[in-house]
Protein backbone atom coordinates (compact mmCIF):
# COMPACT_ATOMS: atom_id res chain seq x y z
CA UNK A 1 0.00 0.00 0.00
CA UNK A 2 1.14 3.38 -0.97
CA UNK A 3 2.60 5.59 1.80
CA UNK A 4 0.69 8.86 2.52
CA UNK A 5 2.90 11.16 2.23
CA UNK A 6 3.83 9.93 -0.89
CA UNK A 7 0.34 10.28 -1.93
CA UNK A 8 0.29 13.91 -0.54
CA UNK A 9 3.28 14.62 -2.64
CA UNK A 10 1.22 13.25 -5.68
CA UNK A 11 -1.31 15.73 -4.80
CA UNK A 12 0.98 18.77 -4.28
CA UNK A 13 2.22 17.93 -8.01
CA UNK A 14 -1.68 17.52 -9.40
CA UNK A 15 -2.82 20.47 -7.53
CA UNK A 16 -0.01 22.61 -8.99
CA UNK A 17 -0.71 21.42 -12.43
CA UNK A 18 2.72 20.28 -12.70
CA UNK A 19 3.59 16.92 -15.05
CA UNK A 20 5.78 14.55 -13.63
CA UNK A 21 8.95 15.68 -15.36
CA UNK A 22 8.42 19.13 -14.52
CA UNK A 23 7.70 18.02 -10.71
CA UNK A 24 10.82 16.18 -10.68
CA UNK A 25 12.53 18.52 -12.50
CA UNK A 26 11.86 21.30 -9.62
CA UNK A 27 12.90 18.74 -6.98
CA UNK A 28 16.57 17.27 -8.41
CA UNK A 29 15.31 13.90 -9.25
CA UNK A 30 14.88 11.77 -12.16
CA UNK A 31 11.01 10.98 -13.51
CA UNK A 32 11.46 7.07 -12.06
CA UNK A 33 12.38 8.38 -8.89
CA UNK A 34 9.35 10.45 -7.98
CA UNK A 35 7.36 7.84 -8.99
CA UNK A 36 8.92 5.80 -6.28
CA UNK A 37 8.30 8.69 -3.87
CA UNK A 38 4.39 8.98 -5.24
CA UNK A 39 4.02 5.75 -5.00
CA UNK A 40 5.54 5.10 -1.12
CA UNK A 41 8.02 2.31 -2.22
CA UNK A 42 11.08 5.41 -1.61
CA UNK A 43 10.91 8.10 1.20
CA UNK A 44 11.33 11.75 0.82
CA UNK A 45 14.57 13.11 1.65
CA UNK A 46 14.46 16.19 4.04
CA UNK A 47 16.30 17.86 0.99
CA UNK A 48 13.22 17.58 -1.07
CA UNK A 49 10.64 17.99 1.70
CA UNK A 50 12.64 21.22 2.32
CA UNK A 51 11.99 22.42 -1.69
CA UNK A 52 8.29 21.43 -1.21
CA UNK A 53 8.02 23.57 1.64
CA UNK A 54 10.45 26.20 0.83
CA UNK A 55 10.25 26.83 -2.85
CA UNK A 56 6.22 25.20 -3.56
CA UNK A 57 4.40 26.63 -0.48
CA UNK A 58 3.61 23.75 0.89
CA UNK A 59 2.42 23.60 4.45
CA UNK A 60 4.89 21.18 6.32
CA UNK A 61 2.06 20.31 8.73
CA UNK A 62 0.61 18.98 6.45
CA UNK A 63 2.42 17.25 4.29
CA UNK A 64 3.65 14.97 7.36
CA UNK A 65 0.03 13.91 9.38
CA UNK A 66 -2.36 15.71 6.08
CA UNK A 67 -3.85 18.18 8.91
CA UNK A 68 -4.63 21.75 7.96
CA UNK A 69 -4.70 23.33 4.41
CA UNK A 70 -1.90 22.35 2.34
CA UNK A 71 0.08 25.65 1.17
CA UNK A 72 1.12 28.16 3.31
CA UNK A 73 -1.11 31.00 1.19
CA UNK A 74 -4.02 30.44 -1.08
CA UNK A 75 -3.36 28.77 -4.37
CA UNK A 76 -4.44 31.91 -6.20
CA UNK A 77 -1.60 33.80 -4.76
CA UNK A 78 1.38 31.89 -5.22
CA UNK A 79 0.45 30.44 -9.01
CA UNK A 80 1.65 33.53 -10.39
CA UNK A 81 4.94 33.39 -8.42
CA UNK A 82 5.60 29.98 -9.55
CA UNK A 83 4.98 30.57 -13.40
CA UNK A 84 6.67 33.52 -13.03
CA UNK A 85 9.46 34.52 -15.76
CA UNK A 86 12.43 37.26 -15.66
CA UNK A 87 13.42 39.08 -18.65
CA UNK A 88 16.86 37.73 -19.26
CA UNK A 89 19.45 39.85 -21.00
CA UNK A 90 21.39 38.28 -23.85
CA UNK A 91 24.40 39.05 -22.39
CA UNK A 92 25.82 41.27 -19.49
CA UNK A 93 29.41 41.70 -17.12
CA UNK A 94 27.56 41.26 -13.90
CA UNK A 95 30.53 42.83 -11.31
CA UNK A 96 31.92 40.36 -8.46
CA UNK A 97 32.82 42.06 -5.42
CA UNK A 98 34.52 41.27 -2.17
CA UNK A 99 33.26 41.99 1.16
CA UNK A 100 35.96 42.34 2.57
CA UNK A 101 37.37 45.11 0.18
CA UNK A 102 33.79 47.09 0.59
CA UNK A 103 33.54 47.01 4.21
CA UNK A 104 30.14 44.87 4.00
CA UNK A 105 27.05 44.89 2.12
CA UNK A 106 25.57 48.37 3.18
CA UNK A 107 28.41 50.29 1.46
CA UNK A 108 28.25 48.21 -1.54
CA UNK A 109 24.37 49.28 -1.66
CA UNK A 110 24.84 53.03 -0.83
CA UNK A 111 26.88 53.37 -3.55
CA UNK A 112 28.42 50.88 -5.97
CA UNK A 113 29.77 52.95 -8.13
CA UNK A 114 32.39 53.81 -5.40
CA UNK A 115 33.44 50.19 -5.19
CA UNK A 116 36.51 48.48 -7.56
CA UNK A 117 34.92 44.77 -8.44
CA UNK A 118 37.33 41.92 -7.88
CA UNK A 119 36.06 40.67 -11.65
CA UNK A 120 33.27 40.04 -14.14
CA UNK A 121 31.39 37.37 -14.42
CA UNK A 122 29.90 36.64 -18.04
CA UNK A 123 26.78 34.25 -18.21
CA UNK A 124 24.25 34.88 -21.30
CA UNK A 125 20.28 34.65 -20.63
CA UNK A 126 20.62 35.70 -17.18
CA UNK A 127 18.17 38.15 -15.51
CA UNK A 128 19.33 41.42 -14.40
CA UNK A 129 21.91 41.11 -11.76
CA UNK A 130 23.04 44.35 -10.08
CA UNK A 131 26.44 41.91 -8.72
CA UNK A 132 27.76 38.99 -7.40
CA UNK A 133 29.81 37.99 -3.93
CA UNK A 134 31.32 34.91 -2.60
CA UNK A 135 29.13 32.40 -0.47
CA UNK A 136 30.47 32.16 3.21
CA UNK A 137 29.40 30.10 5.65
CA UNK A 138 26.95 26.65 5.48
CA UNK A 139 23.96 27.86 6.35
CA UNK A 140 22.42 27.35 2.88
CA UNK A 141 24.02 23.74 2.81
CA UNK A 142 23.68 21.65 0.16
CA UNK A 143 21.98 23.98 -2.43
CA UNK A 144 25.11 26.53 -1.42
CA UNK A 145 28.36 26.04 0.30
CA UNK A 146 31.42 28.34 1.06
CA UNK A 147 33.31 29.67 -1.83
CA UNK A 148 30.62 29.86 -4.44
CA UNK A 149 29.22 32.49 -5.84
CA UNK A 150 25.54 34.24 -5.86
CA UNK A 151 24.53 37.17 -8.33
CA UNK A 152 21.88 39.12 -6.92
CA UNK A 153 19.59 41.65 -7.52
CA UNK A 154 19.35 45.05 -4.94
CA UNK A 155 15.88 45.54 -3.61
CA UNK A 156 14.61 48.41 -1.82
CA UNK A 157 11.01 47.84 -0.27
CA UNK A 158 9.77 44.52 1.90
CA UNK A 159 6.41 44.78 0.15
CA UNK A 160 8.04 42.85 -2.75
CA UNK A 161 9.58 40.06 -1.31
CA UNK A 162 8.62 36.78 -2.25
CA UNK A 163 7.55 34.98 0.83
CA UNK A 164 9.75 31.42 0.84
CA UNK A 165 12.10 32.68 -1.59
CA UNK A 166 16.18 32.78 -1.38
CA UNK A 167 17.93 36.38 -0.18
CA UNK A 168 21.09 38.07 0.55
CA UNK A 169 20.77 40.07 3.46
CA UNK A 170 22.80 42.50 5.60
CA UNK A 171 21.80 42.32 9.45
CA UNK A 172 22.50 44.34 12.01
CA UNK A 173 23.61 42.63 15.29
CA UNK A 174 24.47 44.37 18.18
CA UNK A 175 25.90 47.13 15.86
CA UNK A 176 27.76 45.32 13.55
CA UNK A 177 27.09 43.87 10.15
CA UNK A 178 26.13 40.62 9.61
CA UNK A 179 25.44 39.28 5.99
CA UNK A 180 23.56 35.71 5.26
CA UNK A 181 21.68 33.98 2.97
CA UNK A 182 18.56 33.01 3.87
CA UNK A 183 14.75 31.87 2.50
CA UNK A 184 12.49 34.44 3.99
CA UNK A 185 9.20 33.64 5.45
CA UNK A 186 6.63 35.37 7.03
CA UNK A 187 6.96 35.54 10.84
CA UNK A 188 3.93 35.14 13.29
CA UNK A 189 5.69 37.70 15.20
CA UNK A 190 4.55 41.68 14.43
CA UNK A 191 7.40 43.90 12.41
CA UNK A 192 9.41 40.16 11.85
CA UNK A 193 10.67 38.05 9.17
CA UNK A 194 11.36 34.43 9.58
CA UNK A 195 14.80 33.48 8.43
CA UNK A 196 15.05 29.80 7.68
CA UNK A 197 18.28 27.86 6.21
CA UNK A 198 18.20 24.84 4.10
CA UNK A 199 20.66 23.37 6.48
CA UNK A 200 19.04 21.48 9.02
CA UNK A 201 21.72 22.45 11.45
CA UNK A 202 20.56 25.75 11.22
CA UNK A 203 17.68 26.60 13.62
CA UNK A 204 14.69 29.42 12.26
CA UNK A 205 14.79 32.72 13.53
CA UNK A 206 12.41 35.81 13.86
CA UNK A 207 14.12 39.09 13.20
CA UNK A 208 12.91 42.16 13.53
CA UNK A 209 12.77 43.64 10.26
CA UNK A 210 14.31 47.18 11.21
CA UNK A 211 17.14 45.16 11.92
CA UNK A 212 17.69 44.65 8.18
CA UNK A 213 20.08 47.53 6.40
CA UNK A 214 20.08 45.72 2.91
CA UNK A 215 18.35 43.28 0.82
CA UNK A 216 19.14 41.56 -2.35
CA UNK A 217 16.75 38.97 -4.40
CA UNK A 218 18.99 35.90 -5.09
CA UNK A 219 18.61 35.63 -8.91
CA UNK A 220 21.47 32.54 -9.45
CA UNK A 221 24.48 31.05 -8.51
CA UNK A 222 27.71 29.03 -9.24
CA UNK A 223 28.75 25.96 -7.90
CA UNK A 224 32.54 26.75 -7.34
CA UNK A 225 34.20 22.35 -7.04
CA UNK A 226 37.95 22.30 -5.88
CA UNK A 227 39.96 20.08 -7.58
CA UNK A 228 42.92 18.55 -5.33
Amino acid sequence: MADNKGLRVKLVRKNLEMTGEQFAARLGVGKSALSMIETGKSALSERNKNILVQELNVNPDWLDTGKGEMFNCPKEEWQPYLRRTDNTLPYQSVPLYSLEATAGLVPLFVDPSKVKPIDYIHIPNLPKCDGAIYVRGDSMYPLLKSGDIVLYKQMNDFSNIFWGDMYLLSLDVEGDEYVTIKYIQKSERPGCIKLVSQNPHHADKDIEIERVRALAFVKASIRMNSIK
